[in-house]
């Protein structure tokens, strides 16, 4: 199972950072990627990182978002930078046991998503 955390409600411009964790399995050992749905949308691709750390971004959160992964606790991090209310959304995890990228499809296992509101 995987479970998103770190959500909440900040003003134009702050910052979240949202984390990752799972059990029954390793992330550091699977391309784990997020998303985010906003209201009316369709599931769309943020960042994801593989297992051997190479990173891929949305052109919408290049230079704001940054993805990680924290071997040691096990977790695969989004620090959001610079958030807009265009980025609001509820955003999910995701782990993928192929190459990842950006099509949903691509990924096995979702977490339940945790709730991103930016106010203007």
């Amino acid at each position: 199972q995987l479970q998103a955390s770190g959500g909440g409600s900040v003003q134009a411009g702050g910052s979240l950072r949202l984390s990752c964790t799972a059990s029954g399995l390793t992330l550091s050992s699977y391309v784990v990627g997020w998303f985010r749905r906003a209201p009316g949308k369709e599931r769309q691709f943020v960042a994801d990182i593989g297992w051997s750390g190479e990173l891929s971004y949305a052109d919408s959160v290049k230079g704001r978002f940054i993805i990680s992964k924290d071997a040691y606790e096990d977790t695969v991090d989004l620090q959001m930078n610079a958030l807009s209310p265009a980025d609001t959304a509820v955003y999910y995890c995701a782990v993928s046991y192929g190459r990842g990228g950006d099509s949903p499809s691509s990924y096995k296992y979702w977490g339940p998503g945790t709730q991103v509101t930016v106010s203007s």
